[in-house]
């Protein structure tokens, strides 16, 4: 058995279907002005923003059905159409369509494409 390490720990992640897997971004405890925020409020903030770790394979495509084709088997994969997002992505999303999980004692969203209103890529020219 493979033992895990902080940097294979989130090879074993899968993130199915239109999702991205983002690790939130750590945000200040205070204002801009210097008041402290209690804990809860950052939480409730409807937008938030983070890295994206790991990305699915898109949105699938229906595989065409020809019923004149039955005999011919079903060996054809399902295709899809890749998203956008891309793994290092800074990501701001909309906090209501994410879903909050811990995994290995980290914070981590699993956001669909549709919550993600904004990217910002870090692109080598």
């Amino acid at each position: 058995m493979q033992s895990i390490t902080p940097d294979s720990k989130l090879k074993k992640l899968i993130v199915v279907g239109d999702r991205v897997l983002v690790k939130p971004v750590k945000q200040s405890d205070k204002t801009n002005s210097g008041l402290f925020l209690p804990p809860g409020v950052q939480e409730k903030e409807k937008i938030q923003s983070g890295y994206i770790i790991k990305v699915g394979p898109g949105y699938p495509l229906p595989l065409p059905t020809d019923e004149d084709d039955v005999w011919k088997g079903k060996d054809e994969q399902i295709k899809y159409i890749p998203l956008q997002a891309e793994e290092g992505d800074l990501a701001i999303f909309l906090q209501k369509g994410a879903i909050e999980v811990i995994y290995e004692n980290e914070r981590y969203f699993i956001v669909p494409q549709s919550s993600i209103l904004m990217l910002e890529r870090e692109e080598d020219f």
